[in-house]
């Protein structure tokens, strides 16, 4: 994993949550963690990870703070702790 993914995957787990991430970098971590990504119709993915799936959506921007609450509770279920399997 490049520093860039790193930072990305690092910021969705920050406090207080950001709403500066691009669902673009997000998938790009996400790859790099294994999953599989489809394209959905309606601005929509699907993400299987580890054995669980998920479907989010694609923003034209930057995620709201829902949608990264989401995706950090999909990492976290995939058994994916950031602090721990990529430190800094």
């Amino acid at each position: 994993m490049n520093h860039h993914q790193r930072q990305t995957l690092h910021s969705l787990f920050a406090h207080p949550i950001s709403a500066n991430i691009s669902m673009q970098e997000v998938e790009s971590v996400l790859k790099h963690l294994g999953a599989e990504i489809d394209n959905r119709h309606k601005a929509r993915i699907g993400v299987k990870l580890n054995g669980h799936t998920a479907v989010f959506h694609t923003p034209q921007h930057h995620l709201a703070r829902d949608e990264v609450t989401q995706i950090r509770k999909f990492i976290e279920s995939c058994g994916i702790d950031p602090a721990r399997d990529y430190p800094l």
